[in-house]
């Protein structure tokens, strides 16, 4: 069965309403919005919802807007998180007032702002390169599935891994192919 065909389950500590063209989703951990796109009937049936399509070429819209309706409950009721890893002799990562502040080997720390509705932990794990130093990781959480993303992903831009060495920041458990450099090159 097409994932837009299934009905979302409301769990108990959820509320949700339907107001002009627009869905408010409430819980435990906040409340979200968004506004339903005019191809698209969401209809409120006791504890679930339903998403149908108001012409057959609309489709694709009722499998969008059932994941994002379904994101919206899952991010009230337990919340979405990315950990960033920062790889690199001396990277590290700080709290401040402002914001985030990043040592990632520039001659300056970089500052990120933490945009509202984001909540952001730096905390040290083991390094599985090197069980000597520890790791930084960076834990982005929040109720919006795509600002937490969003945020996540600004942040690796300030410093994407390096394609030689593999310095730099990456996503917990994201693979970084390795180039050969011209010393392997070389001796071949």
């Amino acid at each position: 069965m097409p994932v837009g065909k299934r009905p979302i389950v409301i769990p108990e500590k959820v509320k949700v309403e339907l107001k002009d063209e627009e869905i408010f989703v409430s819980g435990p951990l906040g409340t979200l919005n968004m506004k339903i796109h005019p191809a698209v009937d969401v209809i409120l049936d006791n504890s679930q919802i339903w998403v149908k399509e108001k012409n057959p070429k609309a489709k694709k819209f009722r499998g969008l807007m059932w994941s994002l309706i379904n994101n919206m409950v899952i991010g009230v009721t337990k919340g979405f998180e990315k950990i960033l890893e920062l790889r690199g002799q001396g990277y590290r990562a700080q709290k401040t007032k402002e914001g985030l502040q990043l040592f990632v080997g520039f001659s300056h720390p970089v500052n990120f702002p933490i945009p509202k509705g984001i909540e952001i932990d730096v905390r040290q794990a083991p390094n599985p390169d090197d069980p000597k130093t520890p790791l930084t990781e960076i834990v982005v959480k929040g109720i919006d599935k795509y600002l937490v993303g969003q945020v996540a992903a600004n942040i690796r831009k300030i410093k994407p891994p390096d394609s030689y060495k593999g310095k730099g920041i990456r996503y917990k458990g994201e693979i970084v192919k390795l180039k050969p450099g011209k010393k392997a090159v070389s001796a071949t």
